[in-house]
């Protein structure tokens, strides 16, 4: 299978008046067509940064190293106009809170058609057709009113689907999202996920699923790194990482989660679970890591 997006020896380090402080070291991880890859960590891991990094938005004074490939193209040499084709275009990014990510003065309809129009040159007409189209494949339905409409109007789950339908508006090879389901109750939870699983199946999207919670990455995920003070300390199969750690780090955390009982069993087969849409997927006693 080949690797959509490869992120190879990743390093990344912010100047500050005391040094260059590091937060990424070396990250290696590649995302394949179709697939979900995992990347879970605690807060600070550097998970969010390096998915961040991917699309030209790392924090300013930073110093990178590595490569970032996309069908060939490393994306740590583009700068300007040239990066500005790639972001929202060939990777979309889909941010933790909808309601921080989605523009309140602008209607839905605005939103979704000035990207559509930048990236893809259409006309009015054709963008509004594609806005409704976006919005029907993630289940929001309504049609062209629901163009006219604010992201205040909708609930928290319809408004991360509208950011859903955003980011995949211009058909990206890649989808990035950060802590997607984190600021949603548990039954929204479940829908999002099942919508992200549905996309990747039926779209052949490759996708980087950032979590800190190991029981929604045990729903979604074909591939699951763990990521500790900015390095990838294990990565593999969903059922390999769940049911047989190979670092200490990984078998902590999966012993920490309720109802692991020592053994891993149960939360990977949450996994072949997910198909049914079972709440206990996106269960919020997922571990808080």
């Amino acid at each position: 299978m080949t690797a959509v997006l490869r992120i190879e020896d990743l390093s990344l380090g912010i100047r500050t008046e005391d040094g260059l402080r590091p937060i990424l070291d070396g990250v290696s991880l590649e995302v394949q067509r179709g697939q979900v890859q995992g990347l879970a960590g605690e807060s600070g891991s550097g998970k969010t940064i390096t998915g961040l990094t991917v699309i030209g938005l790392e924090p300013n004074r930073s110093e990178i190293s590595g490569h970032i490939w996309l069908d060939g193209q490393d994306l740590l040499k583009l700068t300007g106009s040239a990066l500005n084709a790639v972001r929202g275009a060939k990777v979309g990014m889909v941010f933790q809170d909808p309601s921080t990510s989605l523009h309140p003065q602008l209607t839905v309809g605005s939103q979704l058609t000035d990207h559509v129009r930048y990236h893809l040159k259409v006309s009015k007409d054709e963008a509004r057709d594609r806005a409704v189209q976006a919005l029907d494949r993630v289940g929001v339905q309504g049609g062209r009113a629901t163009l006219a409409r604010y992201p205040h109007e909708f609930s928290g789950g319809q408004r991360q689907r509208i950011a859903i339908a955003i980011a995949l508006a211009c058909d990206p090879a890649v989808l990035i999202a950060d802590e997607p389901t984190t600021a949603l109750d548990v039954t929204v939870q479940a829908g999002v996920l099942t919508l992200i699983r549905s996309l990747v199946d039926s779209l052949g999207l490759a996708v980087l699923f950032i979590t800190h919670d190991l029981g929604v990455m045990s729903a979604v995920a074909d591939r699951v790194a763990i990521m500790r003070h900015g390095q990838i300390v294990e990565n593999g199969l969903r059922e390999q990482v769940f049911t047989a750690p190979t670092h200490a780090y990984t078998r902590e955390l999966l012993a920490s989660l309720p109802g692991a009982k020592g053994g891993l069993e149960s939360r990977a087969d949450l996994a072949r679970m997910f198909p049914d849409g079972g709440l206990e997927l996106a269960s919020p006693e997922g571990l808080e890591l």
